[in-house]
């Protein structure tokens, strides 16, 4: 079997783009990926491109050989855009090894540990702004049967927090518990917003609503930093969305930085390294809850991993999107009771539509969580797709 071609569709989704590579074989069989850069998806085209120039004319089942020769020859070892380019090719060939033998990729990771996994909701909170909106989203949430949702109260901030504005967000956080109740999992999201007194001052005033944890509280880039944090924090932290392959874990666990890790199968180098990560997480006790906020295909792979995972908590996942998000592929999810069953077809166990993906071409869009347009994630018409 040879890689005869490599496309990748870029397709809107509204508060960002979803990047999704098909990466296609002599044989008939192709395999699907996804990696967003979040805002900068023209870079990424340009990595799979190069990406595209090693692996055609190659054997598509040599997997582990590919990764270490693309990540070896990038020379620039690691980042954002490699990585995620990387990521999601890796994706296409492990569903086409799956593919290949007629069987789901968490069989050729070892078999299944979980059935099912427990997910927590992002996006739930879609266009409120005062604390009293966030708690209406919530109540009709948990009506749905959301037992875990995860949000970011903290506005525009960046690095410090006003008292008025730190006591704003902490109303938001005290409606979200009043109208959830006492039984679903509040997570708190920081998006790498703050200094480290800012965020030791935040991890406390959290105690009293008893959050699973407060994700990502300083920027991701010294882990020091964190590690300052957790040490001083009487609620438990989350990170690592932004950390690239093991080498970057090393560092994190070598600081016991974090109480929960949260690789993204999208930008951390994919399927296997995602396993490896868990299986280091897992001699250290630290349990594995993927970042997951992305489209159905990234999706699709980290419920593979997940199913294969001892170690794993928790799964993210969106609330809602937009409503063209059933046209890009044949994503089918079976949820109940706050947990999502794992798919049993041959490979990822989604199919991506052509034709769909180019109705809904890229369009640019800019970060905003710096500009209070944080909750403005959807579209006036969007949809619940579990």
């Amino acid at each position: 079997m040879k890689v005869t071609d490599i496309k990748t569709f870029v397709v809107d989704c509204f508060r960002t783009n979803w990047v999704f590579v098909k990466v296609y074989t002599d044989e008939g069989i192709d395999g699907v990926g996804e990696a967003t850069l979040e805002y900068k998806e023209k870079a990424l085209e340009g990595a799979v491109e190069h990406i595209k120039q090693y692996l055609v004319g190659e054997n598509p089942l040599d997997i582990e050989k590919h990764w270490h020769a693309i990540y070896r020859d990038a020379y620039w070892r690691g980042g954002a855009v490699l990585m995620s380019a990387l990521s999601a090719v890796e994706m296409a060939l492990w569903d086409i090894l799956g593919k290949h033998l007629g069987v789901p990729v968490y069989q050729l990771l070892g078999g299944k540990v979980n059935d099912k996994v427990r997910i927590y909701v992002n996006g739930w909170f879609s266009g409120a702004k005062e604390p009293e909106e966030f708690g209406e989203k919530a109540r009709i949430a948990v009506q749905r049967g959301v037992t875990a949702m995860k949000w970011d109260p903290f506005g525009k901030n960046y690095l410090n927090i006003s008292n008025a504005e730190l006591d704003k967000s902490l109303r938001c956080v005290a409606a979200v518990r009043e109208a959830a109740g006492p039984n679903v999992d509040l997570l708190i999201e920081g998006h790498g917003r703050f200094d480290i007194p800012t965020a030791t001052k935040i991890a406390k005033e959290l105690e009293q609503f008893k959050p699973m944890f407060f994700e990502e509280p300083v920027p991701p880039d010294n882990l020091e930093a964190l590690k300052a944090v957790r040490d001083k924090s009487p609620v438990a932290i989350a990170a690592g969305e932004r950390l690239y392959t093991r080498w970057d874990y090393r560092r994190m666990f070598d600081l016991m930085a974090a109480d929960y890790i949260q690789p993204d199968v999208s930008h951390a180098g994919g399927i296997m390294e995602l396993k490896k990560i868990a299986a280091e997480a897992e001699c250290r006790y630290i349990p594995f809850a993927p970042h997951n906020p992305s489209g159905p295909v990234a999706n699709a792979a980290t419920l593979q991993i997940a199913a294969a995972c001892p170690n794993f908590e928790i799964l993210e996942i969106m609330y809602s999107d937009v409503d063209w998000r059933r046209d890009v592929t044949n994503e089918s999810l079976e949820y109940k009771d706050g947990y999502i069953t794992i798919p049993s077809m041959p490979g990822l166990g989604i199919e991506l539509n052509e034709e769909g993906c180019l109705r809904h071409p890229y369009v640019p869009h800019t970060l905003r969580h710096y500009t209070g347009a944080l909750t403005d994630i959807r579209p006036a018409k969007s949809e619940f797709y579990f």
